[in-house]
């Protein structure tokens, strides 16, 4: 008898008897993406060679390194930033000191849209939801007394992304810190904020043309560098489905790749420095399986479409950050548990590097505890699971395999439909992104309304509670603080050369020039951020979305 005969009859004779004296507890299984779940596998459904190969190899499904964690664990990296730079300075000074192995920065929204402290419109939103940056001074004390060249450092901005790289470099430098030698990340990725995010500043065209101008500048200027971080994590968190994430985010992948190629610059110098930041949500099977199929398909896409020759450019490193939509304000200690399997599928999906969202993100910004909790969250997966001992450990679970197979397929098909309207930027200027994951997000909330979907304490095992949880506070007299020391940064600086410096900008932004060592020269002199981009936006203007939209 074969092994499939012998199948055959266990389930005829074991299984069926049994389902039908426990019916299923649902009309049908799917994961949150409407993948349907098999009741049983019993065919591995994967061709090990072609679709599989081994870790560090082509197409990287097993992950991108020979012996992943056995090698050094992922770096954990805690979003961190509020108030002043000052504050935040010592928040990311107590985390490396908590055994956190890398930075990463929340800028508030004025700095996000490139605004100063100073600025009407940052009235009322300084240091909120993310730590006040106007100018270089402010960067020095960030990172006062953090050796940038012993740290990576993430840095989710993207509109003035190379200003505050600008600045970034421009303090390395006073530390004596090799440019060549910086290690990190900057997000860096517009498309997704006229998708899903909203902080964009200038219309696409001269978006795209700053990030191919940091490209070809950490090409060669600094090289260790991630230029982009492609995110899927807030095209998920505005209410995309496992598979509209890869999708989505690889769709605006192949854009960057294009724009870049469209300004002479050669693929395999600039590929090995993107990055990706995805998403952890709660599907803990489907994650796991979006994570594979995310790196298989960007090894074919940039193998077979774009031709890169360079291994390096075929790998899909990425970021991860657990699923802030997830998190409830009922009872949020449970968010810990939350947090934990969603980090628990990051690793078993390989990412490189992760962020752990602290359980009173719901309601406010975290506490110190609460941010510890986080991270100790990481360092127990990583050091007493035992999940991080074997690479890739549910390779080969044919349930794993079969996700894999289906999101990768139907992956497939949203590139196909994108590359039939034109690319990404196509595809967002009509509204299709947006429709999408619109319809995805309507869905899963009647799923709630319906009691289809759980969510324990909000639509079911409801309590009545009176929370207890320390809270932070930001102090509103930061905004007045900040105020002043710009106004006493602008009497000390060099103002003739500082407007020197922005007459050569608003030059060079009307021609094809390279934007980024210009930035570095004013950041340098101490030009603010708010008067870099108010020069770019009288050259280039503001981005309006259609009304339709």
């Amino acid at each position: 008898m074969t092994i499939q005969e012998e199948l055959q009859r266990w389930e005829d004779k074991v299984l069926k008897p049994l389902l039908s004296k426990y019916p299923e507890r649902k009309p049908e299984f799917t994961t949150s993406s409407g993948i349907p779940l098999p009741r049983l596998l019993t065919e591995k459904p994967v061709d090990y060679l072609k679709d599989l190969g081994f870790p560090g190899s082509y197409p990287f499904t097993r992950g991108i390194q020979p012996t992943m964690y056995r090698g050094r664990f992922w770096t954990m990296r805690q979003y961190a930033g509020f108030a002043t730079a000052e504050e935040s300075n010592r928040r990311y000074r107590y985390l490396l000191e908590q055994g956190q192995t890398g930075l990463s920065v929340a800028f508030d929204l004025p700095t996000q849209i490139g605004y100063d402290a100073d600025d009407p419109m940052a009235s009322g939103e300084v240091g909120k939801v993310g730590v006040s940056i106007s100018s270089l001074e402010d960067m020095e004390t960030l990172f006062q007394g953090i050796p940038l060249e012993r740290v990576s450092t993430s840095m989710t901005i993207n509109a003035p992304a190379a200003i505050l790289l600008a600045m970034y470099i421009a303090v390395a430098k006073k530390q004596g810190v090799d440019p060549a030698k910086l290690r990190g990340t900057i997000q860096n990725d517009i498309l997704k904020e006229y998708v899903a995010r909203g902080t964009y500043i200038f219309p696409p065209a001269p978006s795209m043309r700053l990030i191919t101008d940091i490209f070809a500048y950490c090409a060669k200027h600094v090289p260790y560098w991630n230029t982009i971080s492609i995110s899927g994590y807030h095209i998920r968190e505005a209410g995309a489905n496992a598979v509209q994430e890869v999708a989505f985010t690889l769709a605006n992948a192949v854009a960057y790749v294009n724009a870049a190629l469209q300004a002479g610059l050669q693929v395999d110098e600039f590929a090995p420095q993107l990055s990706f930041f995805f998403n952890a949500h709660n599907n803990f099977l489907e994650e796991i399986a979006k994570f594979r199929a995310a790196r298989r398909l960007w090894a074919e896409i940039m193998r077979e479409r774009f031709q890169a020759q360079d291994p390096r450019s075929w790998m899909l490193r990425f970021h991860t950050q657990t699923a802030g939509s997830t998190l409830t304000a009922q009872q949020p200690e449970n968010n810990i548990v939350r947090v934990t399997i969603q980090a628990l599928a990051a690793v078993l999906g390989g990412t490189q590097s992760l962020h752990t969202n602290s359980m009173d993100e719901a309601l406010w910004l975290p506490t110190e505890k609460s941010v510890r909790v986080a991270l100790r969250t990481q360092q127990i997966i990583a050091y007493e699971s035992g999940v991080a001992d074997t690479i890739d450990p549910l390779g080969g679970a044919y349930v794993i395999e079969y996700l894999t197979d289906e999101i990768v397929n139907r992956a497939r098909e949203y590139l196909k439909k994108i590359d039939e309207m034109g690319g990404a930027q196509r595809a967002i200027e009509t509204g299709y992104m947006q429709s999408e994951i619109q319809r995805s997000a309507y869905e899963y909330q009647r799923a709630v309304e319906k009691k289809e979907q759980i969510v324990v304490g909000v639509n079911a095992f409801q309590t009545e509670e009176n929370l207890t949880l320390e809270r932070l506070k930001v102090d509103p007299a930061i905004e007045a603080a900040q105020r002043e020391r710009l106004a006493a940064l602008r009497t000390r600086r060099d103002n003739q050369k500082v407007q020197e410096l922005l007459t050569r900008l608003e030059q060079a932004a009307r021609t094809s020039e390279n934007l980024m060592p210009l930035f570095i020269e004013s950041v340098e002199n101490y030009a603010t951020l708010g008067e870099i981009v108010g020069v770019l936006r009288r050259v280039w203007g503001e981005y309006v979305p259609p009304a339709w939209l």
